[in-house]
């Protein structure tokens, strides 16, 4: 697994749990280029630690027989759209290179890995000649709009014919845009959505790259890690409570307006806060966005017991609690 953002919210529920799927855990390995020093989860004894690539270290994880594997590196939207190489090297050529791996594992006398996969809204999107429907399932045709949308779908359809020839258990998340995510921007499309309400928190400004009435889905890091686990843990079957079939899950999205969440914001924090934020439209960005669709059928995601977050006030409130060292504003609500 991934310690990156999410890796690190995944792994702190995985070690609070010490379980999975009702069995106890053995032995929980964290991939990533760098690995935060001080980290709880450094120092826990269940957790072994591999630095680098992880193309260049797949020898390492599966040195012993994995049973479940966390797929959540990637190269994220603005920087596949600036690089293509990038994205089609960290996202298509590192996921085949782990399906191969869990794929000899199961080869050669070892367990079967389940292999669940981060995927995102992202594979959708919208043209002229085929518009979305009003309402998005996981039946919709993925019509991706972004490099990023494109890898994504393809290591979708890698997992699911790895899955069908009995290979490995693939498990696909389709993640809608967390927010409000921590600590410095990174090069997501999306990351505005998270830079309008962290940069004005702790005191400084933040610009808008989208026309305020834009809508999009979102989940919080809750209910997101919450998903995934919820999908990993899923048995496979008919009826509810059960993974059917090979469709990938959409994780549930609560459908906001830009103009909701800074209203939301104003309400929270202040003026002085929310007035930190600038609208610059950038038509890049917004063509990259505004491609994704906002609304959701959340029906699949419940029959698993998962409902979306209630409102944006409660994002807000989440970020707060979690984060309080990283916002100069103190919510007294």
């Amino acid at each position: 697994m991934r310690f990156g953002f999410l890796g690190r919210r995944l792994t702190d529920a995985l070690l609070r749990r010490r379980a999975f799927g009702g069995a106890p855990i053995a032995r929980l390995v964290l991939v990533d280029r760098v690995v935060p020093p001080g980290s709880p989860a450094a120092s826990d004894p269940l957790v072994d630690l591999v630095h680098g690539d992880v193309v260049e270290r797949l020898d390492d994880v599966f040195a012993e027989p994995v049973d479940v594997v966390f797929h959540l590196a990637a190269a994220v939207s603005a920087e596949c759209e600036a690089d293509f190489d990038l994205g089609m090297r960290a996202n298509v050529g590192a996921t085949r290179a782990l399906l191969d791996a869990a794929r000899a594992q199961s080869a050669g006398g070892g367990p079967t890995p389940r292999v669940v996969f981060a995927s995102s809204l992202a594979v959708y999107g919208t043209s002229p000649g085929l518009p979305l429907p009003a309402v998005v399932s996981e039946s919709s045709l993925p019509l991706p709009q972004s490099s990023y949308g494109t890898q994504k779908l393809v290591c979708e359809q890698l997992i699911a014919d790895y899955t069908r020839r009995g290979f490995l258990d693939g498990r696909v998340a389709r993640l809608m845009t967390v927010a409000v995510r921590p600590g410095p921007p990174n090069a997501a499309a999306s990351g505005f959505l998270s830079g309008i309400v962290r940069e004005p928190l702790a005191g400084l400004p933040a610009t808008c790259p989208v026309r305020p009435d834009l809508r999009v889905a979102l989940a919080s890091p809750r209910r997101t890690v919450k998903g995934i686990l919820r999908i990993a843990e899923a048995e496979r079957g008919v009826g509810p409570g059960r993974l059917e079939g090979p469709l990938p899950v959409n994780l549930p999205a609560l459908t906001v307006s830009v103009t909701e969440m800074l209203a939301t914001l104003r309400q929270v924090a202040g003026d002085a806060v929310a007035d930190l934020v600038t609208v610059t439209p950038d038509p890049a960005i917004e063509a990259i966005v505004a491609s994704w669709p906002a609304d959701f059928d959340n029906t699949r995601a419940a029959a698993l017991g998962l409902e979306p977050d209630p409102d944006f006030l409660s994002l807000v409130r989440d970020y707060l609690a979690d984060h309080p060292d990283a916002c100069v504003f103190r919510s007294g609500g």
